[in-house]
């Protein structure tokens, strides 16, 4: 995917990938919610932006590597986010579902994950896969 002004963000917004996810993958500017930053990881996904998603992935869970470009290739379909939840001042769920495909055969990943707060900045914790 380019990233212009133009081409339509991959988290399924409807908004240019400039006016969307480039604001947090390209310009380091911080998610406002929980939402926008799981929306902003999953375009990190499809951008296989290793960088992006660890560093948004709170200290506690966050693995060492993720190794993306030695996975399968995945060509990602879409997200729907189904809702986002502020659950405590500092904490937040998102559930949502992701379509991909993997060698033409397609796959769904429904998740609801956690989230929290530090010093201003959502960090990505970990999810519960249904």
């Amino acid at each position: 995917m380019k990233n212009t002004k133009e081409s339509s963000c991959p988290c399924s917004s409807g908004k240019p990938y400039s006016s969307c996810c480039g604001h947090y993958l390209d310009q380091n500017e911080t998610a406002a919610t929980a939402e926008n930053l799981m929306r902003s990881r999953y375009t990190a996904y499809t951008l296989k932006r290793e960088d992006y998603l660890l560093a948004t992935w709170h200290s506690s869970t966050r693995p060492a590597s993720l190794d993306l470009t030695g996975q399968p290739a995945q060509q990602w379909l879409g997200l729907t986010v189904k809702r986002h939840e502020q659950t405590a001042a500092d904490q937040a769920i998102v559930e949502f579902a992701a379509r991909y495909k993997i060698n033409g055969r397609a796959h769904r990943l429904h998740e609801i994950s956690n989230f929290v707060r530090e010093g201003g900045l959502w960090f990505y914790v970990d999810g519960e896969i249904l």
